[in-house]
């Protein structure tokens, strides 16, 4: 009896192990951050571009400003999907694989774009996107325009 309640119980564990469950913003969060980091460089006076993708990196979101150059939603898109990717922020990034260290590679791979303003976005301890901001006139100032969207939508995040 008892070897067929452990044989069962296997059984339901490996069930529950076929199926992954995880958090995502929806697509009225992701665009809520995106205007709202997009307002913050506006009141700095920075036109800019912002992106927003899911926890693959796939884009949600992409605002350009009108005078933002036509390089920026590239850019914001490459800097949130390379925070996403590599799970930290692109400014972490821009330090630790500065040129002779040991993960200088990084900067050389396909689409990673090590430049600041790429922030990783979480909830409830999981990381859920990122956001990349370029066109501010540092990586400094895309990163603070990238930080206050993501506050302005924490109660959103916060369980």
């Amino acid at each position: 009896m008892a070897l067929i309640a452990a044989a069962l119980a296997a059984g339901t564990a490996s069930a529950q192990d076929a199926l992954v469950t995880y958090r995502a913003m929806s697509p009225e969060t992701a665009l809520d951050l995106a205007r709202a980091a997009l307002a913050e460089c506006r009141q700095r006076g920075y036109q800019v571009a912002v992106a927003v993708v899911d926890r693959s990196g796939v884009s949600q979101v992409m605002l350009r400003d009108r005078f933002a150059g036509p390089h920026t939603p590239q850019t914001a898109t490459g800097k949130a999907w390379t925070a996403v990717t590599f799970r930290t922020s692109t400014s972490e990034l821009v330090t630790a694989t500065q040129p002779g260290s040991s993960q200088a590679g990084v900067r050389g791979l396909p689409g990673t774009v090590v430049l600041g303003g790429g922030v990783l976005v979480e909830a409830g301890g999981a990381v859920v996107g990122a956001i990349g901001v370029s066109g501010a006139p540092s990586g400094e100032a895309d990163d603070t325009c990238a930080k206050t969207g993501i506050e302005a939508i924490r109660d959103k995040l916060d369980l």
